[in-house]
């Protein structure tokens, strides 16, 4: 499955929060700044497409086709969210500082189905896969990519069947790995090689932020739970049966003790259940 997304989306998965350098702590005056910012958000429209094509070719190592800008500014199967600072001088005030995209995909056909506890009878339930995050130079560290993400992650709670919102970091962008773990996100898996590079293949890691009840198959406590108290349960079931063993007494006029001979029957089910614990 992974394969077949790599193959049908190359474009939108091969950068996503790449070279971001994101930090955020605090909403505060960057020096780089020459005013105070006022940061709002809204959605990304078709006037920002020379703006959206122009911060991605600066953020990212990676040229982007012309129809996954076509998808964003027009909400073609991407929803989006831009970030303007209105108190930018020389008409600027509307003009993209921030993004983030993501589209929409059904649970049973992404890449996290078997790390996503979901009712896989019911086909419509989905996630939020995010494509990509930027925010130009010099309005970082500013908290404008957690309040993107956070706008994916309220966009994906209001939808009922949504159970999940997920993402893929490069290994060594460690800025992005420690936002979206300060920001609560799973970290499940290691995908190596997941990118390319310039000739060069990269490790990937797999962010999940689960929404509406979503959450993994067995969490390592839930794990940890079930092999103690199967192995709780097989040793009480193996002393129960020694207790109900045959007991045979030698013939004659011995006077030892009785003999002890296992039902086979038994010992057949108690091999079988610690093979099992």
């Amino acid at each position: 499955m992974l394969h077949k997304w790599k193959q049908e989306f190359l474009y939108n998965f091969k950068s996503i929060t790449y070279f971001l350098g994101i930090n955020d702590t605090s909403l505060m005056v960057n020096p780089r700044i020459q005013h105070r910012p006022t940061i709002c958000y809204r959605p990304i429209k078709p006037s920002d497409l020379e703006t959206l094509e122009r911060i991605h070719s600066d953020v990212f190592p990676i040229r982007y086709e012309s129809e996954f800008f076509q998808s964003v500014v027009n909400g073609c199967d991407v929803v989006s969210w831009a970030a303007v600072d209105r108190s930018r001088p020389d008409g600027q005030s509307d003009e993209l500082i921030g993004f983030v995209t993501a589209r929409i995909i059904l649970a049973k056909d992404s890449e996290i189905a078997d790390l996503l506890r979901y009712d896989s009878s019911r086909v419509d339930q989905t996630l939020v896969y995010i494509l990509t995050l930027g925010v130009v130079d010099a309005y970082r560290n500013l908290g404008i990519a957690t309040a993107l993400i956070r706008e994916v992650i309220k966009y994906a709670s209001s939808i009922p069947v949504c159970r999940a919102v997920y993402l893929h970091v490069i290994s060594y962008n460690n800025p992005a790995i420690h936002l979206y773990t300060k920001m609560s996100f799973n970290c499940i898996r290691r995908l190596h090689g997941f990118y390319l590079i310039n000739g060069q293949h990269y490790d990937s890691y797999l962010f999940v932020y689960y929404v509406n009840g979503g959450r993994s198959p067995c969490s390592p406590l839930e794990l940890v739970t079930v092999i103690v108290r199967c192995m709780k349960t097989g040793l009480k079931s193996m002393a129960a049966k020694l207790m109900m063993a045959k007991v045979k007494w030698p013939k004659g006029n011995e006077t030892r003790g009785p003999v002890l001979t296992p039902n086979k029957r038994m010992t057949h089910i108690e091999c079988s259940g610690l093979e099992y614990v």
